[in-house]
C-alpha cells in the first residue's frame, strides 16, 4: 500500500481545489527546475481533473531552460485577480521570494513547499523540508487523490524534472526509497526518463560551452575545501549570457577530492548585489547562508552579497564549517 505522510493536510487541499472555480498556481522567483516542475506538474494536473474550472499558472519566464523543458507562462489580465479564487504557492519558503503579488488577493492560500517552514504564510501548510523537492511532495499529492484524478505523461514530466533537478540527478542526501519510488511512478505514466528528461534538461548551446571552459579557468581553490568562481558583469556580457544563468556550472566543482563546499558568485547589476549560490556533498551549509540573506537546504542554498569585500568573511564561515 502507497504511504502517506500529509493524509489529513492532503484532503484538506483536495476539499478546497474542489470547492473554488477558479486556481492559480504561483511559484518562486528566479525559478528553477523545481519550481518550474512542481508548479506546471500541479498546474496541467489541474486543468485534465477538472476541466470545468479555470486554472493558471503566472510568472515571469527564465533564459535557463527552453520552452521545450518547460512551457511558456501564461500571462493573465489582473481583472481575473478580482474574482474569488484558490491560490496555491509551490516551491517557495516565504512570501518575498513568490513571484506575482497577486497571489495576496486570493480568497484561500495553499503552500505546497520543502523549505524550512519559516513563515507559514498559507491558510494550509503541506511543508516537508527533509524532502529533496517540492516535485516530490507535489507527486505524493497527486497519487493520493487516486484513480478518479490520474496525472497525464505531460504533468509526470514536469514532476520528474523538478525531482532530477532539485535532488542533483538523485545524488543528494535528502533522496530517500519514497523518492525513488515516486520516480518510478511517474516512469510507469508513460515517461521515458532519457528522452523527455535528461536529455531536454542538461542540452547545452555553443555559448554554454564557452561559459564551462571560462568557469574552468577562473575556479578558486581556497585549500581549506572550498572551492568558488566569481562572474562580474563584464563577464556575463563578454560569455553572452544573463546573470539567472550565473549558478548553470557550478556541478563542475561537485566532485573534486578534497572539495566539500562549493559556491558561485554572480553580479547582478540592477539591484547593486552579488547573488550567491552554495552547494555542500554533506555538510549543512544553510545556516551560514541564512547569515548572508538567504537560506535552503542542508546541501543547497543562497545568499546575497552586498559586496565582493565580504567574501572573505563568508569564505572563512563555510571554511569553519569544514
Amino acid at each position: 500500500m502507497y504511504e502517506v505522510e500529509f493524509k489529513n493536510e492532503f484532503k484538506k487541499a483536495l476539499k478546497k481545489i474542489k470547492e473554488y472555480d477558479n486556481i492559480v498556481v504561483f511559484r518562486h522567483q528566479r525559478p528553477d527546475g523545481d519550481a518550474f516542475g512542481s508548479q506546471l506538474g500541479l498546474a496541467f494536473w489541474l486543468k485534465d481533473s477538472f476541466p470545468s474550472k479555470t486554472i493558471h499558472f503566472v510568472g515571469k519566464n527564465s533564459s535557463v531552460y527552453g520552452e521545450n523543458v518547460f512551457t511558456k507562462m501564461e500571462e493573465v489580465d489582473d481583472d481575473f485577480f478580482n474574482n474569488k479564487f484558490l491560490a496555491i504557492i509551490c516551491d517557495t519558503g516565504n512570501t518575498a521570494r513568490i513571484d506575482d503579488e497577486r497571489w495576496q488577493k486570493a480568497d484561500y492560500k495553499i503552500k505546497f513547499d520543502h523549505h524550512p517552514n519559516d513563515e507559514p504564510y498559507g491558510d494550509l501548510n503541506i511543508v516537508a523540508n527533509e524532502i529533496a523537492s517540492c516535485s516530490e511532495l507535489i507527486a505524493d499529492f497527486i497519487f493520493f487523490t487516486g484513480k478518479k484524478y490520474p496525472m497525464s505523461k505531460l504533468s509526470a514530466m514536469y514532476l520528474f524534472d523538478g525531482i532530477t533537478t532539485d535532488s542533483g540527478r538523485f545524488l543528494f542526501s535528502s533522496v530517500t526509497s519514497k523518492t525513488h519510488r515516486i520516480a518510478a511512478k511517474l516512469i510507469d505514466i508513460g515517461i521515458i526518463p532519457s528522452y523527455d528528461c535528461f536529455n531536454k534538461l542538461y542540452e547545452k548551446d555553443v555559448d554554454s560551452l564557452i561559459f564551462q571552459k571560462h568557469v574552468l579557468n577562473n575556479m578558486v581553490f581556497t585549500g581549506n575545501g572550498i572551492a568558488y568562481y566569481v562572474l562580474t558583469e563584464k563577464d556575463l556580457k563578454e560569455l553572452n549570457i544573463d546573470n539567472e544563468r550565473g549558478k548553470e556550472h557550478l556541478s563542475l566543482m561537485s566532485n573534486i577530492k578534497g572539495i566539500e563546499i562549493w559556491f558561485c558568485v554572480t553580479e547582478i547589476v540592477e539591484k547593486n548585489e552579488w547573488r550567491v549560490s552554495i552547494r555542500s556533498k554533506k555538510i549543512d551549509i544553510s545556516e551560514v547562508a541564512k547569515k548572508y540573506n538567504g537560506g535552503g537546504h542542508m546541501q543547497a542554498s543562497g545568499a546575497t552579497l552586498y559586496s565582493l569585500d565580504e567574501m572573505p568573511s563568508l569564505i572563512k564561515d563555510l571554511e569553519e564549517l569544514i
